[in-house]
């Protein structure tokens, strides 16, 4: 792994914790469960067809904290554009778009003061999907492509799995983000959808400047101390 320093980020607002729940009230119930030990939450498509997501957002900024809309657009450039300059105005901190250049440009021209992230491979995606969909070529060289496009087209940072941060740091300019989902625990892994996972640890010792986190908070028997815990490591773990 090459050598790099963290960005300056507040270690608090590194853990982004994926709010996917069916509705406003699941999700201001485990807000508030979770109180001052998330600062950042990403909001996705489950709560976007609940009806609720501006709901929530505007709940949760008005509570100091950060919101990034995990919705992921993938259409023509036109109507991505469209889409963005909607958005950009609604107090959304990351917005994400699929990394096809010609979207991540017309996404890019209309984000203002919205930072934009460009989707590489999506962490529940292993070698055999890949060939499934008829990408002949590596993972880790497509993700670098892909990222090399993203600040090209004048988006901000990323979504990779912590496996390829470390080709990111080597190959990318600094300045490209690199937001991390996947996040699992070392032991006792549960069996779901992500495939190319890693730990809070590992994330961030690969070069990751963000991690996005689930399932292992909102399904833990006492979130707010799951999310404490991560914390705990991401602190020592950025310095």
């Amino acid at each position: 792994m090459t050598d790099f320093k963290h960005k300056p980020i507040p270690a608090a607002e590194r853990l982004i914790f994926a709010l996917d729940v069916p509705d406003a009230g699941a999700a201001k119930e485990l807000a508030v469960a979770l109180d001052d030990s998330v600062v950042f939450y990403k909001l996705g498509l489950e709560l976007m067809t609940s009806g609720d997501y501006f709901e929530v957002m505007d709940w949760l900024l008005a509570r100091g904290k950060k919101v990034f809309a995990d919705l992921k657009l993938f259409d023509v450039p036109a109507t991505v554009a469209g889409a963005v300059a909607g958005l950009r105005n609604r107090g959304a901190h990351f917005l994400t778009v699929h990394g096809n250049q010609s979207i991540m440009e017309a996404a890019a021209a209309e984000k203002g003061s919205m930072q934009v992230l460009g989707v590489t491979v999506l962490t529940s995606l292993d070698r055999g999907d890949l060939d499934d969909l008829g990408f002949d070529c590596d993972i880790a060289e497509l993700v670098l492509s892909r990222a090399r496009r993203s600040l090209e087209a004048g988006c901000d940072g990323v979504i990779s799995s912590g496996l390829e941060a470390p080709a990111l740091r080597a190959g990318v300019d600094h300045a490209l983000l690199v937001i991390t989902p996947g996040i699992r625990p070392v032991e006792n892994r549960p069996a779901d959808d992500q495939k190319r996972v890693v730990d809070v640890g590992q994330a961030f010792a690969n070069g990751a400047d963000y991690i996005v986190v689930g399932r292992p908070i909102r399904d833990a028997r006492d979130p707010r101390a799951a999310a404490e815990a991560i914390q705990a490591t991401i602190a020592g773990a950025v310095g």
